[in-house]
């Protein structure tokens, strides 16, 4: 019987290049990410990390090259409708309701996945457990950051896209968001996280974009702005 050769990567970067208004952030980036990988992605405001993170989750396209899960195109149709699903997405929107229980912003959540079960101990990992039946509206910045957190543990993807995670956190909070990683990594799971803060992630990929400069402002850039009638 023939050897078997190493595993797939779950995600692998194939000589990924990436746009960002006209300017290239990526070129001829490759990177293999495998169950319990983690690639940290840093860079100052307006390098181009959301846009990474964009292109990761397969809602827009590489300029050049492609990335592959489990070995498929992800931009290909059919493979993007089974890839999506696994993925968890935590942004910088946190569409929390705030007219909704703290309880219910993340059992909404779970519930479409056709979970349950996983909401309250959740929002208890992340301190917020004597708040679950409060009104959202009451919560602090720090507060409704750890619900967005609290919903990546009851929803429960094996793909984690992390943009700015630490945004608002405390001390505190940053370490509980470290040891979800963790956790999450243990489990097999994979996270990639943009960020320009410090976040500790053992042995983790990391990929640094270099700051962009606005690029010159063309005639049509000029006929689309607001302010010029």
């Amino acid at each position: 019987m023939p050897a078997r050769g190493p595993p797939l990567p779950r995600l692998l970067l194939d000589n990924v290049s990436c746009m960002r208004n006209a300017q290239q952030i990526l070129r001829h980036v490759n990177i293999s990410v495998h169950d319990g990988g983690a690639l940290l992605l840093t860079g100052t405001n307006g390098s181009g990390k959301t846009t990474f993170l964009r292109m990761m989750a397969g809602f827009s396209r590489p300029s050049a090259g492609q990335i592959l899960w489990n070995g498929h195109d992800i931009t290909d149709s059919g493979v993007f409708h089974q890839y999506k699903l696994q993925l968890n997405w935590l942004s910088l929107k946190d569409a929390v309701k705030e007219k909704f229980t703290v309880l219910d912003n993340v059992q909404w959540f779970e519930l479409l996945e056709g979970k349950q079960g996983k909401s309250l101990p959740a929002l208890q990992l992340m301190g917020l457990g004597r708040l679950a039946k409060e009104k959202a509206r009451m919560l602090s910045m720090g507060q409704r950051k750890r619900v967005q957190l609290a919903r990546l543990l009851a929803i429960d993807r094996p793909i984690w896209l992390l943009d700015e995670p630490s945004v608002a956190l405390d001390d505190d909070g940053v370490k509980l968001l470290e040891y979800i990683i963790a956790e999450h990594r243990k489990r097999g799971g994979i996270v990639i996280v943009a960020t320009h803060l410090p976040i500790k992630i053992e042995d983790a990929m990391v990929l640094r974009l270099p700051p962009r400069f606005p690029r010159r402002m063309t005639h049509v850039d000029m006929l689309d702005r607001a302010d010029i009638s």
